[in-house]
């Protein structure tokens, strides 16, 4: 039996889900599996190498494996829950991601982990996106809504740091293996409870068609972005394999944009990312991804070979870093956000990360963690926690129900590109900086040596510090100010929406 629920004194109006607190549990979870395993695995590369016998060259495939699949099937994903249901989206994607996890962690060679890992990457792919759309359908309280994006916004900003902690742990006291095996035990507590507590919903009107040739345009797209700045991770920027696949990129994003102007069923369709403000959340996702790589690569860098710190240390060194981050997670949403708008609270957010990271800039051979580590942590930790939920929930914001999906992939892709791009140029920069350090202290000791990775971090942290000043500028530049219009604007061919609460609610399925 299907029925519409509603609330007293409002004909028509849905009353909320009574499952909702549970369901952004089961949503957490999903998201906290799949934020994690991007450095989770990353701690196990060493102690696996060592198990499977595989090179240094192809460490590098066990981490571009998933990007690549990852990240070029994002909007795909993103549409498949639009397209065939959120839970049963959501319950496939659990289910393939532990199954791509199990053999991940059961692999006897190079090659089983490597498949494993594109696997984990396709099915994240079509999770990622849809936890984000059954929590953007769920929440329709604009106030409620706000507490539970605090919340999803608050684990993607600590899943990587959460992903060091427990990498570090299960590769001391168990074995790397784990760090796969781990996503399995989280899945089958979230598909229980997605079964339970996710509703099911009874469409109305005709089933909508996939864009085939957008999602091939698309995904090709996506794929030769991320492998092109993989390869100038490795290979350097004038590799004809970096330049070639981004140069493909471009020109296929160009099609894909003029496909989608005149596709009759658009995969991603024009006005959802064109307006004003969420445009600015994506990028601002993007800007802060980029530089989200400065703070776990490098310090992680610093902390275990200069300062000698153990694996588990390390992740515990985040800790209060995470603590800031969800306490300005909960502060922004709950009471900034609804108050002063991201107009103000994103710039902020980005203003801090920009003091953090020039705050790492200082760090010598000889630096201490409590003295000079940590308080660059704390900032950045409230820098994130005031950018992630702003950004997030604006993202989504005012979307028609039927294209939620893949406006939560758009948030999942900037996420991804802005980790690509980040992780490619600061990498670069850093050896660059390192090489010519080495090449001006001749003769060359382990002190010089030394010296040298640590002002390598510098630059690194340097650039990031302009990511995040560039993102503060861009952010008070597009984001609109309060009262001047926003995201729920009316789009072409559809109504205006106050809020993404005044779409129309599904029929729920009890």
């Amino acid at each position: 039996m299907s029925q519409t629920s509603t609330s007293p004194g409002a004909v028509g109006t849905p009353a909320p889900d009574a499952r909702r607190w549970l369901t952004l549990g089961v949503v957490g979870l999903a998201q906290l599996m799949v934020v994690l395993d991007s450095t989770v695995v990353n701690i196990a590369l060493p102690a696996a190498q060592k198990d499977l016998g595989f090179t240094n060259g192809e460490r590098q495939w066990i981490v571009t494996a998933y990007s690549l699949a990852f990240g070029s099937l994002l909007l795909l994903g993103g549409r498949l829950s639009d397209l065939i249901g959120r839970k049963r989206t959501f319950v496939i994607g659990l289910i393939g991601f532990a199954g791509a996890s199990a053999l991940g962690g059961a692999a006897t060679s190079f090659g089983e982990l490597v498949g494993a890992r594109a696997l984990q990457g396709a099915f994240g792919a079509i999770l990622a996106p849809t936890a984000l759309a059954v929590l953007t359908t769920t929440f329709t309280v604009p106030k409620e809504r706000a507490r539970a994006f605090g919340v999803f916004g608050a684990i993607a900003g600590a899943g990587g740091a959460i992903g060091l902690l427990l990498g570090g742990f299960l590769t001391q006291d168990f074995s790397w293996r784990w760090n796969l095996y781990i996503n399995v035990v989280i899945a089958i507590i979230a598909i229980i409870g997605a079964i339970f507590f996710v509703h099911s919903v009874v469409r109305n009107g005709p089933r909508p068609k996939l864009d085939v040739p957008g999602t091939i345009l698309v995904s090709a797209a996506l794929f030769s972005l991320v492998y092109g700045f993989s390869n100038a991770e490795t290979d350097g920027w004038s590799s004809p394999l970096t330049w070639g696949f981004l140069a493909a990129a471009l020109v296929l994003l160009v099609v894909f944009v003029l496909w989608q102007r005149r596709a009759a069923h658009p995969l991603l369709p024009l006005h959802v990312i064109l307006d004003r403000n969420r445009g600015a959340a994506y990028s601002s996702v993007a800007i802060a991804g980029a530089g989200m790589f400065g703070i776990f690569l490098f310090v992680t860098y610093y902390l275990e070979t200069t300062l000698k710190f153990s694996p588990i240390n390390t992740g515990l060194s985040f800790l209060p870093m995470i603590g800031m981050l969800v306490l300005a997670a909960q502060l922004s949403t709950n009471i900034f956000v609804p108050r002063f708008g991201p107009k103000i609270m994103v710039p902020f957010g980005m203003t801090l990360a920009t003091v953090g990271m020039l705050i790492l800039t200082r760090l010598g051979v000889d630096s201490h963690y409590a003295a000079d580590v940590l308080p660059a942590l704390l900032v950045l930790g409230f820098g994130m926690g005031s950018i992630m939920p702003a950004s997030i929930q604006t993202a989504t914001l005012g979307v028609e129900r039927e294209y939620a999906g893949v406006a939560s992939a758009m948030v999942n892709t900037g996420q991804q590109v802005g980790g690509s791009i980040g992780t490619a140029l600061l990498n670069t920069l850093a050896a660059s900086a390192a090489t010519s350090y080495l090449a001006s202290h001749v003769p060359v000791s382990a002190a010089v040596a030394a010296e040298a990775a640590v002002h390598s971090y510098a630059t690194a942290y340097w650039y990031g510090a302009g990511f995040f000043a560039f993102g503060a500028v861009l952010s008070v530049l597009l984001f609109r100010r309060r009262g001047h219009g926003g995201a729920h604007t009316a789009a072409p061919g559809g109504s205006a929406h106050a809020d993404a609460h005044s779409n129309d609610e599904p029929v729920i399925a009890h």
